[in-house]
């Protein structure tokens, strides 16, 4: 079966080289889960970031709003590089 895959935000695929760049980083791309799971599974200092990447505008979806408010584990969402580089403490 073909992997289904959704177009991700305009910034995820830099964001991910740019992320596949920094030792010690790990980086799943996590589009064609979908049940609104997060856009990244990121893997830094032995902690794993579900990563939810937007636009400057843009906004979750219902089922990306539930996936949140229902996940046991760390998620955020990010709009740029930096955000990502916070969140997992660098």
């Amino acid at each position: 079966m073909k992997p289904r895959y959704t177009p991700g935000d305009a910034n995820q695929s830099p964001i991910k080289a740019a992320l596949l760049q920094i030792p010690g980083v790990s980086v799943i791309d996590l589009r064609e889960v979908g049940g609104g799971c997060p856009d990244l599974l990121v893997g830094y200092n032995l902690d794993n970031y579900l990563i939810e990447l937007k636009t400057a505008k843009g906004k979750l979806r219902p089922e990306q709003t539930n996936h949140f408010e229902t996940w046991g584990g760390q998620t955020a969402v990010c709009r740029s590089l930096d955000d990502v580089l916070k969140v997992i403490g660098l």
